[in-house]
């Protein structure tokens, strides 16, 4: 029998196994089983925040039959074996001292107290559950990963094997089976949320660079409703990268992704947001957007030849379907793409042959068919743009002409599926930029970053065509080639290139303040010792378009 299928079949065994403690001593231990359960009720609360894209028929899917049990059980052994390792290999086991500490942190530090109040919620406002079971799991891989940096075993180079460690510490299975007890006399308290009145408007402030992804450009980002996702992209000395992590607000962490069965290394990718997958693609400079039910990439380069080819992917049926390209536009890369709710719109980019372009096509999934963009009075012809589907218009702006392309633009155009163009505004625009990132959060397009390289922004109103410049106000470092995501109130804005090196920094932006609290749980009794720390030892919408850089300063990779 595997090792981790021997772990829940002993787990059963042995669920209610407890260190016996003296009488006057309360002592409480969760089994392997409980620590499942109370890992469904936190992807419980997740799953309903997670986004589900209205162009979708088919409802929302349970968590049951996104999140089967199995995966559920994988979740909660990683962090037991991360706590066994702390204690079996660097006799660094954690306290509930540490456990108590994060709990204070996430609760003071949340960037999003109500969702944060109802993972509280879902734990039963016990002290002690969450302690073991929201604060543990993110405390321990953070110091894995802190030790793993320091380590000169090279059994625990890079990220942690989950058979490998099992292999070094057997013990870690005995723990994923019983559950450990706290020490006798420790006590945890609930601690308060803080209960800010919604973001500042017009303010940044900084995204935690504990346990961050390793600094990189040229990366993805998508919101899923409740995280940042950020994978791949290249280093400083162009390194590819098939890791990424995951950002949190609402505790105001990072955890790694999952390198096993990960896509190849890779730069220049693109990313969307399924509802339940991410789901990379090989081409690069390509484009790819989400239409409800199949990711379409169009575009781009293959093995080094610029293509008008595309492929329509289906994740239910894991299958690919090849786009028509009968009246398709030009080869072409570095161009952009969204979706309209029934079309696919591509505009601009560059090729061999021309340049740049200001053309462009409509592409019918339901029809497999291809219409021309209007070529009456669109914008100048430009690549390394961004764009944004308002709901009603297309918004391009920004971007770069020229071969090579060194004229950088601060003009945009409002196209319309009625087939016509209009200007978008320069008074009080953004500086000229490209390989910036662009986010639509409803009512407005925020433009961000870029070429140039510049740590100022814009805030275009289509309403009324006009620009409103974003604070600078403990503003991110200058940069390009990072990415953005709009989560439903703020813009994150997280790696990128400053020009001289790579980052994984980033900020949040709240372009909509006022979100009324949900109020603070009040605290409960303190709790005698009841969660496990740790083990003793034995004798872890659409996407902002990843831009694309081509005349900056320091040589893409």
């Amino acid at each position: 029998m595997r090792p981790v299928l021997y772990a829940v079949a002993f787990a059963v065994a042995i669920a209610s196994v407890c260190v016996t403690q003296p009488e006057n001593l309360s002592r409480r231990t969760l089994t392997f089983a409980q620590r499942v359960s109370y890992q469904r009720a936190i992807e419980d609360v997740y799953w309903r925040h997670s986004i589900w894209p209205k162009e979708r028929s088919d409802p929302k899917p349970s968590l049951d039959a996104v999140f089967p049990r199995a995966q559920l059980e994988t979740k909660v052994q990683d962090y037991l074996r991360d706590s066994q390792m702390l204690g079996d290999h660097w006799q660094k086991p954690i306290t509930a001292e540490q456990l108590q500490a994060e709990m204070n942190r996430m609760a003071r530090d949340t960037k999003r107290p109500g969702v944060l109040r109802e993972l509280f919620q879902a734990l039963g406002n016990d002290p002690v559950v969450i302690a073991e079971c929201l604060a543990r799991p993110i405390l321990a891989e953070r110091l894995v990963r802190e030790f793993k940096s320091r380590s000169s075993s090279p059994q625990l180079a890079g990220k942690a094997n989950r058979e490998a460690i099992t292999n070094l510490w057997p013990s870690a299975l005995r723990t994923i089976a019983h559950g450990a007890a706290d020490p006798p006399g420790v006590a945890y308290t609930l601690p308060e949320i803080s209960a800010p009145l919604g973001c500042t408007e017009d303010a940044w402030t900084p995204t935690t660079l504990t346990n961050a992804p390793s600094a990189r450009w040229i990366h993805t980002a998508v919101w899923t409703g409740s995280e940042m996702i950020v994978w791949g992209g290249s280093d400083q000395t162009s390194n590819y990268t098939n890791t990424g992590g995951r950002y949190s607000p609402a505790t105001d962490s990072w955890t790694a992704t999952s390198t096993t069965n990960a896509p190849s290394d890779r730069p220049y990718h693109i990313a969307v947001c399924t509802g339940s997958q991410m789901t990379p693609d090989p081409r690069y400079s390509h484009t790819a957007v989400w239409t409800g039910s199949e990711m379409i990439v169009w575009g781009g380069f293959i093995d080094g030849f610029i293509v008008n080819t595309g492929g329509r992917y289906n994740p239910s049926t894991d299958s690919w379907t090849a786009t028509s390209t009968t009246g398709a536009p030009d080869r072409r890369f570095d161009h952009t793409a969204v979706w309209t709710d029934s079309e696919m719109i591509v505009w601009g980019g560059s090729n061999e042959s021309v340049g740049q372009l200001f053309t462009g096509g409509r592409y019918n999934p339901a029809a497999d068919s291809w219409t021309a963009t209007n070529t009456a009075d669109p914008p100048s012809r430009r690549q390394a743009h961004t764009a944004v589907w308002t709901g009603s218009e297309m918004i391009v702006w920004g971007g770069c002409s020229g071969i090579p392309c060194t004229n950088i633009l601060d003009t945009g155009g409002r196209y319309n599926p009625n087939n016509t163009w209009r200007a978008t505004s320069t008074i009080n625009a953004p500086s000229a930029r490209y390989s910036h990132t662009a986010v639509w959060t409803g009512s407005e397009m925020i433009v961000w970053g870029g070429g140039g390289i510049v740590d100022t922004g814009g805030r275009y109103n289509p309403a009324t065509d006009s620009w409103t410049a974003t604070s600078t106000t403990n503003a991110p470092s200058a940069r390009y080639s990072h990415t953005a995501v709009w989560t439903g109130s703020e813009m994150i804005v997280w790696g990128g290139n400053d020009g001289s090196h790579v980052t994984n920094t980033g900020g949040r932006y709240c372009a909509q303040s006022g979100v009324t609290p949900t109020p603070t749980p009040s605290p409960t009794a303190t709790a005698t010792p009841t969660a496990t720390p740790t083990p003793r030892p034995s004798p872890t919408p659409r996407v902002a378009p990843t831009p694309r850089v081509r005349p900056t300063p320091p040589p893409r990779p």
